[in-house]
């Protein structure tokens, strides 16, 4: 395996950790921003009042996302097991 190549996998796998946690962390983002502007509004300052929502959303997200990043990741990992035989 050259220098290059071990780059280039390295480089796919963080494109991919990327691509997957994005979507996720930006639902948790949304949520938090969201929450956090109507704990102001209503000055309620009790901190399970942030977390539940974020808890929920983010569970609902990765029930409806969780197929789809299954699916990216089990195609990469196949597409990295059948390289490696030309990478050894």
């Amino acid at each position: 395996m050259t220098p290059d190549t071990a780059l280039q996998l390295l480089s796919d796998l963080f494109k991919l950790g990327l691509l997957l946690c994005a979507p996720l962390l930006a639902v948790i983002l949304v949520v938090g921003l969201v929450v956090s502007v109507l704990q102001v509004v209503t000055q309620v300052q009790d901190p399970s009042v942030a977390f539940v929502p974020k808890l929920v959303l983010f569970v609902g997200a990765l029930i409806l996302l969780g197929p789809w990043m299954l699916n990216r990741l089990t195609s990469y990992a196949g597409n990295l097991l059948a390289r490696l035989g030309s990478l050894a």
